[in-house]
C-alpha cells in the first residue's frame, strides 16, 4: 500500500477569523488554497448541510508531501458541539510553541516539552517543543476507538495500513502507509465513541483504479459506505473521484483518486488573499446587519 497517502483532516469551523489566526499565526501554517461553494458537497465534505460553504486548506507545505488541515465553514453556523471522537493532532515545532507564547495563546505542558493547546472550536493540538524530525512537522492524528482490536482489523487488514506500534496496556496503536507520512493513532476509550456535530473526517489518496476495488471490498465485508464512489467538481479545477467510508466507530474516511487530487490540490498563490477577502466580506455583512437592526421601541 506504499502508493497510498495520508492527506488531511477535516475540521468544521464556526469563526473563520479566529481560526485563521490560530493556524497562520500560532502554528505557522500557510494558506494553500481557498474555495467557495454555493451548495453542499455531494459527499457531505462540509457535513450534513445544503447551503453555501467554504473550504480552506492549511499546512506547512504543499499537499503533495504534507499532511494538512481542511477547514470547512458553513455560512450561518457559528459553532459545533464536540464529541470524544477526535483526540488531537501532534506536531513538532518549537516555532509554534514560541508563537503561542508570544501571542499569549493558552498553552498547558502535559509532558516534558509537550504542550496542549486548542484551536477555536475546542480541537486539541499537541505541540512538541523541538524541530521536526522530517520535512512535515505534523506527526500524527489521534482518534478514539471503543475496541482497539476490532479497529486494528479494519484499518490494517481491510485498509492496508502498517502497524508501527501497539501497546495493549495503554490500549493504543500507531499506523501509517509510509515511514515519512503522518501517522494515525488509535486510542482505546471506555464506552462509546461520540461524534456530536463537530465530527471530522480523515482523508487518504490511492491510485484511482483502486477506488472501485476498495468499494467492492467494503461491500463484501459488509462494512459501512457513507458515499459510494462519486465524482466531485470544484469550479475551475480538476474533478476528483471519492468514496466515503466509516470505520467500526463511525469515523468518516475519505479515499480520493491520487492522480486528479494532485492536480486539484496544487497550491494557489492567491489562496491567502481569497480567504482574507471572504473574511472581510463576513465583517462587512455583520456590520451592515447590525446597522439595519430594528430599533427597540421604548
Amino acid at each position: 500500500m506504499a502508493t497510498r497517502r495520508s492527506l488531511h483532516f477535516v475540521f468544521k469551523v464556526g469563526n473563520r477569523f479566529q481560526t485563521a489566526c490560530f493556524y497562520r499565526d500560532v502554528l505557522g501554517m500557510k494558506i494553500l488554497r481557498h474555495e467557495e461553494f454555493e451548495e453542499g458537497c455531494r459527499a457531505a465534505c462540509n457535513g450534513p448541510y445544503d447551503g453555501k460553504w467554504s473550504k480552506t486548506m492549511v499546512g506547512f507545505g504543499p499537499e503533495d508531501d504534507h499532511f494538512v488541515a481542511e477547514l470547512t465553514y458553513n455560512y450561518g453556523i457559528g459553532n459545533y458541539k464536540l464529541g470524544n471522537d477526535f483526540m488531537g493532532i501532534t506536531l513538532a515545532s518549537s516555532q509554534a510553541v514560541s508563537n503561542a507564547r508570544k501571542l499569549e495563546w493558552p498553552l498547558s505542558e502535559v509532558a516534558e516539552g509537550v504542550f496542549e493547546t486548542k484551536a477555536p472550536g475546542g480541537y486539541k493540538f499537541y505541540l512538541q517543543n523541538r524541530s521536526p524530525p522530517q520535512s512535515d512537522p505534523v506527526l500524527k492524528v489521534t482518534l478514539a476507538v471503543s475496541d482497539l482490536q476490532k479497529s486494528l482489523n479494519y484499518w490494517s487488514n481491510l485498509l492496508g495500513m502498517k502497524i508501527y506500534e501497539k501497546d495493549e496496556k495503554k490500549q493504543k496503536a500507531l499506523l501509517g502507509y509510509a515511514d515519512n507520512q503522518c501517522k494515525l493513532e488509535l486510542q482505546g476509550i471506555q464506552g462509546a465513541v461520540v461524534h456530536a456535530t463537530a465530527f471530522g473526517r480523515i482523508a487518504f489518496s490511492c491510485p484511482q483504479k483502486e477506488l472501485s476495488d476498495l468499494e467492492d471490498l467494503m461491500k463484501r465485508e459488509n462494512q459501512k459506505i457513507l458515499t459510494p464512489l462519486v465524482s466531485l467538481d470544484t469550479p475551475g479545477k480538476a474533478t476528483v473521484q471519492v468514496i466515503i467510508l466509516a470505520d467500526p466507530d463511525g469515523h468518516e474516511i475519505c479515499f480520493v483518486g491520487d492522480e486528479a487530487f494532485r492536480e486539484l490540490s496544487k497550491m494557489d498563490p492567491e489562496g491567502s488573499k481569497l480567504l482574507d477577502d471572504a473574511m472581510a466580506k463576513d465583517k462587512s455583512d455583520e456590520w451592515f446587519a447590525a446597522q439595519n437592526k430594528p430599533k427597540a421601541s421604548g
